[in-house]
Parts: C-alpha cells; sequence; structure tokens
C-alpha cells in the first residue's frame, strides 16, 4: 500500500484500469502542484517575513510565525489530493472543467497574495487579492462539490483558514493605514 493508496479509493488508482504507474505518477504529480506553489511563494513570503512584516502593525491575536507554515503545507497538500480527485473523476465534463478552472484561478491568486503583500508592502492591494481569492475558492468547493463531493470537502478548512486571513489582513491593513 502507498500513500496515495489512502488518500484516493482503490478504484482511483486501480493498475488494472489501464493506468498502472503512469497515473499514480499523475497523481503524485497533481496532489503536488500546490505544494510547488506554495514553496514558490514561501520565497517571496520568507523575505517580506524577516525585514519588512516584523515593522509594521499586527493585532495582538496575529499568530506566531511558526504556525504559518505547517498550516499552509497541510492545506495545499489537501488542495493537491481534491485536485486529484477531481481531475480523475469520470463525471460531468462540464462542471469538472469548470472546477478546474476555478481551482486554478483560486491558486494563482492565492499565489498573487503573498507578491501583493510581502513584496510588495500593498495592504489595500493585500484586502482586494484576498477578498477575490475568497470569492474563488468558494467557487471552487461548489463546483468541485458537483463533481465529487469528497474534494469539495477537503478544501472547507482552506476556506476557513481564508476567511481568518482575510479578517487578519483587513486589520493589519486598517492598523498600518496613512492618512
Amino acid at each position: 500500500m502507498t500513500a496515495l493508496d489512502l488518500v484516493l479509493p482503490a478504484a482511483e488508482v486501480d493498475p488494472s484500469a489501464g493506468a498502472g504507474w503512469r497515473r499514480r505518477i499523475a497523481t503524485a504529480a497533481l496532489v503536488a502542484t500546490p505544494l510547488v506553489m506554495g514553496g514558490v511563494s514561501s520565497a517571496f513570503t520568507m523575505r517580506g517575513l524577516r525585514v519588512w512584516y516584523r515593522t509594521i502593525e499586527r493585532p495582538s491575536w496575529n499568530p506566531p510565525d511558526w504556525v504559518f507554515g505547517p498550516v499552509w503545507s497541510t492545506l495545499y497538500l489537501m488542495m493537491g489530493v481534491a485536485l486529484a480527485r477531481v481531475v480523475h473523476a469520470d463525471r460531468d465534463r462540464l462542471a469538472r472543467r469548470i472546477g478546474l478552472g476555478l481551482f486554478g484561478l483560486q491558486l494563482a491568486l492565492n499565489f498573487g497574495w503573498s507578491w501583493v503583500f510581502f513584496v510588495k508592502h500593498d495592504l489595500a492591494g493585500a484586502v482586494v487579492e484576498i477578498l477575490a481569492l475568497w470569492l474563488a475558492i468558494a467557487a471552487t468547493i461548489v463546483a468541485f462539490g458537483r463533481v465529487r463531493p469528497s474534494a469539495a470537502a477537503l478544501l472547507l478548512p482552506y476556506l476557513a483558514w481564508t476567511t481568518f486571513a482575510t479578517i487578519l489582513t483587513v486589520a493589519i491593513w486598517q492598523m498600518n493605514r496613512r492618512g
């Protein structure tokens, strides 16, 4: 039994279905996609975190820096499993395409937030970006739910964390506004 067998039903990775090892590699690549994007994004985050982020005002309920890495790694892994479940679904091609398009959009917005916040230091822009991200995640959950409800469920913690991150971003923006 492999790690993929633990997260995907047997029918999705069954070698007798003609896919065998190629399907397992494709599934692993799908699961890894958000993790890779998160890794690249964290490179921007770390630079801004070390210097700029420590100089701005933050609310007292801002989590310690060490919390973000494990939380985001877990969320990216769950996003990857959800992605693989939808890609491998054999029902409702249109709904699947819509869901995959929305998934790509939210992943790009997720990446964009780190850039706007930690590289550009544009707090107002980060608020707009994260609101768009929240809407894209919610739409992705709805679309994934039409294809594979378990994939939608895997994205609910991501939406919850992004809700918290939205509130935090707005608070930081309000505390650091000039004028």
